[in-house]
């Protein structure tokens, strides 16, 4: 079944698991989230819910968000998300949805708004390698004079004499979209409303984040890893006076 909520990202701390195995989590304040309206696949063409995140004043809102949400009879609400869901035709507006819709062992997808670097050159927005220090380089300078740090040529003068389109250089960097899929939900607080995912997340502290079951197919594990499943294998290690054991 798929799933999906709202949350804002609280930071990243550690959990112990119960062989005393350190995992690293981000926790996040998930929900509660309410559902502002419902697409049909009669009127609309297709099934989702909008849902609703985070309270706010109403005269913190535009005249059109406030009459959205006046319209489904729901509290204001700052952050406004579709979501697409298998299930979304037997939900229905004003319901409630709270962290416990996931649980423990789920794996979703989580998109946010990358933190903004502002303009970086090209070393650190595309890994660029700098000149050397040494031999005829000069001393290390950003501006004038030796570039070290700069792109350098970029192509031939005559021909095509321009930069085509999509070419890689310095600029804005950061404050993007980024989705990190198949993260694992480690533990889920319903009393709270957090929710602790084992890995990073995008996005500062107090950024929204949307969760989301994962697109990823999970496959099951077979066996305990480095432990073969072949029966022969499996009798040389109960009886090893056999043959293929003292062989090994």
């Amino acid at each position: 079944m798929e799933k999906a909520i709202i949350g804002r990202k609280i930071g990243m701390s550690q959990i112990f698991d119960e062989a005393g195995k350190v995992i690293p989590v981000t926790v996040i304040e998930a929900g509660p989230c309410v559902v502002v309206q419902k697409k049909t696949e009669e009127k609309d063409g297709y099934n989702a819910v909008q849902l609703g995140f985070q309270d706010v004043a109403e005269r913190k809102l535009t005249k059109p968000e406030q009459g959205h949400l006046k319209k489904a009879e729901v509290p204001m609400k700052k952050v406004l998300k579709e979501f697409k869901l298998n299930k979304a035709a037997e939900m229905n507006v004003g319901d409630e949805i709270k962290a416990d819709t996931f649980a423990k062992g789920d794996h979703i997808d989580v998109t946010g708004i990358s933190k903004g670097k502002g303009y970086q050159g090209v070393i650190k927005r595309w890994n660029f390698q700098r000149l050397k220090e040494s031999h005829g380089s000069g001393p290390v300078a950003r501006h004038g004079g030796p570039v070290h740090r700069h792109a350098g040529s970029m192509g031939s003068g005559t021909d095509p004499s321009r930069i085509f389109k999509g070419k890689i250089g310095a600029g804005h960097m950061g404050a993007e979209q980024v989705t990190v899929q198949n993260l694992d939900v480690v533990s889920v607080d319903p009393e709270f409303n957090l929710i602790a995912v084992c890995g990073a997340v995008p996005g500062p502290k107090g950024g929204i984040v949307y969760l989301k079951s994962t697109v990823k197919t999970i496959r099951e594990k077979k066996g305990e890893a480095g432990t073969s499943v072949n029966p022969q294998k499996a009798s040389a290690r109960a009886n090893p006076q056999k043959a293929s054991a003292r062989n090994r």
